[in-house]
């Protein structure tokens, strides 16, 4: 058995990396510091509690999300597999019970015999070989240890959670059960969907863009900017009027079944457990005062008597300037065997958090093992993620989720469609053939088999 390594932080990317060193048959101590010290988000003290959206992403092996997962699949992502056991209905996205899915991630590393978790705050960086993926909370503590580490100024970002609703105070006479372009793979649909017309746009949107925020707290206020993969509705509502309709409240490929055409706008909602009691509003994100969401909210057609089982909220998120910091290994520059992953590096999406995690804990048991840590290839979804963190502008550096413009293009023209099914052809082939050449575990089965719950 491999020397041991420390895993810090029990999140997606923590708890990804320290199963990928363990089953390489490396020693994992993994620290996360809940419950004993709790965040601004979480509420509970399972190990990877999703915070805000119980949405992973399409699953679809033509859309970067869907090709994401299929190589992680492949790879053995401990994260993926809880998920899709953990999975409730969504079409052809991949959305999880949260508790559920939480709990069988900490049962799995709990139950690992080369992991040991402790429940602690670790607050400077220790010698020796280490993962950091202490996520977008990390402590203040081992936040200043990490800058004086690297000499490097952190840059912040705000994340803001939906609303939950319980699904029996939906108003069904109104809200209608459809998936996009009929993608439900239930006949009547996994969405929730409440229909606008323009009139009850105009007084919706009005009233949340004149809505009032919490206040941010003045150390907060500093260098407050929002990333613009989540932003608020707020926000977006108080850019410009249309900006929702073409955002979270985009009605294409729905008809409102009372008319038989689309509505002018729409909110979705998706089941959030399995015993479908509880439904999140989509891509709502918010920060208003939890009165007014109430009141702006209920002006939604079907969620007129609405009970709201959580709040949207908002919180300080942090990354660090992982251009100037990392190799694409997930290496830091200045220490071979420090590495980082998870939000904290600036992958975004739950999936992109796991997924450099499987990195960084493949390489760090590669290295323990004598071997080279190995950089993947760039037209995987995989490797163009971590190029893309370690590569981008430092000055305009942003978080990056997963999408196909991070992707070489292909040599010949091709239209949208087809260049999709390029690039997910192309990456699962080159993946295949690096595991080979590399001597990773690779299922090639598994990686090309899409799971649609």
């Amino acid at each position: 058995m491999a020397e041991g390594l420390i895993v810090i932080g029990g999140g997606l990317a923590g708890s990804e990396a320290a199963w990928q060193a363990a089953e390489l048959g490396v020693r994992v101590r993994l620290y996360e510091m809940r419950p004993q010290q709790n965040t601004p988000a979480h509420v509970t003290g399972y190990l990877a509690e999703l915070v805000c959206s119980n949405s992973l992403g399409s699953t679809l092996p033509d859309k970067a999300p869907g090709l994401l997962k299929a190589e992680l699949r492949g790879l053995g992502s401990l994260i993926l597999a809880c998920a899709e056991a953990a999975a409730v209905p969504a079409g052809s996205s991949l959305a999880v019970d949260r508790e559920i899915f939480a709990q069988l991630v900490t049962e799995r590393i709990e139950n690992h015999p080369n992991i040991e978790l402790v429940r602690q705050e670790v607050a400077a960086v220790p010698d020796g070989p280490c993962i950091i993926a202490s996520g977008p909370l990390t402590s203040s503590a081992l936040a200043e240890e990490l800058g004086r580490l690297s000499g490097q100024a952190y840059l912040y970002f705000y994340d803001a959670v939906s609303p939950i609703v319980s699904y029996e105070s939906i108003n069904r006479n109104v809200a209608f059960r459809a998936s996009r372009y009929d993608r439900g793979v239930q006949d009547e649909g996994d969405y929730l969907n409440c229909p606008m017309t323009r009139e009850e746009y105009d007084v919706f949107y009005q009233a949340l863009a004149a809505a009032e925020q919490i206040t941010l707290r003045e150390f907060e206020q500093e260098d407050a900017h929002f990333f613009e993969g989540c932003l608020p509705v707020e926000v977006m509502a108080r850019r410009n009027r249309d900006a929702l309709r073409f955002g979270p409240m985009r009605p294409v490929g729905l008809v409102d079944p009372r008319n038989g055409r689309p509505p002018y706008a729409v909110v979705q909602l998706r089941q959030d457990n399995l015993a479908g009691t509880m439904y999140n509003l989509v891509g709502f994100q918010t920060n208003l005062r939890w009165g007014e969401q109430k009141r702006v909210l209920q002006l939604i057609p079907g969620l007129e008597q609405a009970e709201f089982l959580r709040y949207g909220m908002m919180h300080r998120n942090t990354y660090i300037n992982a251009p100037e910091m990392l190799q694409p290994t997930m290496q830091y520059r200045r220490r071979a065997d420090l590495f980082f992953a998870g939000q904290i590096v600036g992958a975004e999406g739950y999936m992109g958090n796991a997924a450099t995690g499987l990195v960084a804990g493949l390489n760090a048991a590669r290295l323990l093992s004598g071997e080279h840590p190995v950089i993947l290839p760039t037209v995987t979804m995989l490797g163009a993620l971590c190029h893309y963190v370690t590569h981008a502008e430092a000055k305009s550096f942003q978080p990056m989720k997963a999408n196909f413009g991070l992707l070489p293009l292909p040599e010949q023209a091709m239209n949208k469609a087809e260049r999709y099914r390029y690039y997910s052809q192309r990456a699962l082939t080159a993946m295949r053939r690096f595991a080979r050449e590399r001597r990773l575990k690779y299922d090639p089965a598994a990686a090309e088999t899409a799971v649609i719950v």
